[in-house]
């Protein structure tokens, strides 16, 4: 099983970027999507990697479950 985090990009250089995920900032590789992105896109962050372009719903969705998650293992 693998575990992806959605993060949104707030830098953007020619080969990765600068991505935000739930107010922690990440270094990302762009290479692995087939789709160009710009600042502001949402991405699923899988090893380092942006592996997927999401919407923003469906990202907050995800961070709010992962968040809950997180919130019952304390």
């Amino acid at each position: 099983m693998c575990l992806g985090f959605p993060g949104k990009i707030i830098e953007l250089d020619e080969f990765g970027a600068i991505v935000d995920i739930g107010g922690t900032k990440r270094d990302v590789s762009t290479m692995m999507l087939p789709d160009e992105v710009v600042v502001g896109d949402w991405v699923m962050v899988h090893a380092g990697m942006a592996i997927a372009k999401m919407d923003e719903e469906e990202a907050e969705k995800t961070l709010q479950v992962l968040r809950e998650l997180a919130d019952e293992l304390d």
